[in-house]
């Protein structure tokens, strides 16, 4: 498997960007979805890594840098006919080394709540994110949670 940056200009990864915006309407409910969309992806703050084997996408995961201390885990999704095979394991490691090369202390994510999103909550937790309280501009409901760790 190879990780590189992303342009979002490929057809592969457009295809599983809205395989996953879909996923989060269907998983959770309207007004409760905080993806980003290929416009938001494409925000001077946000850098988007793909993870491939040979021409085929495995997975996508993004860095929103917040300010110049944190930075918010965005749109991690692994292809469906890629999992548990240590895809978002090794997105996420990728994403944790950039945001520690940036000098980046703690990194947070938003997710939402309920048995879909478990497997995802379980590898956060695997990799030592701690269950917090809102950051940013997100408001906390039963419907989503947030996760932290530090990077210090």
């Amino acid at each position: 498997m190879q990780i590189r940056p992303d342009d979002l200009t490929g057809s592969q990864t457009q295809a599983l960007l809205r395989l996953h915006l879909a996923g989060m309407h269907a998983n959770s409910p309207p007004g409760q979805v905080f993806a980003l969309d290929l416009s938001g992806l494409r925000a001077p703050d946000v850098t988007v890594w793909s993870a491939w084997d040979g021409e085929a996408i495995c997975g996508i995961g993004a860095l929103k840098q917040l300010d110049e201390r944190t930075g918010e885990l965005k749109s991690m999704r692994t292809h469906p006919d890629h999992l548990r095979q240590g895809v978002a394991a090794a997105l996420l490691e990728h994403i944790i080394g950039e945001a520690r090369a940036r000098g980046l202390v703690r990194l947070s994510l938003e997710t939402g709540s309920g048995p879909a999103f478990e497997p995802a909550l379980a590898l956060y937790r695997r990799r030592g994110f701690v269950d917090g309280g809102p950051f940013g501009d997100y408001v906390g409901s039963g419907f989503n949670q947030f996760l932290h760790l530090a990077l210090d």
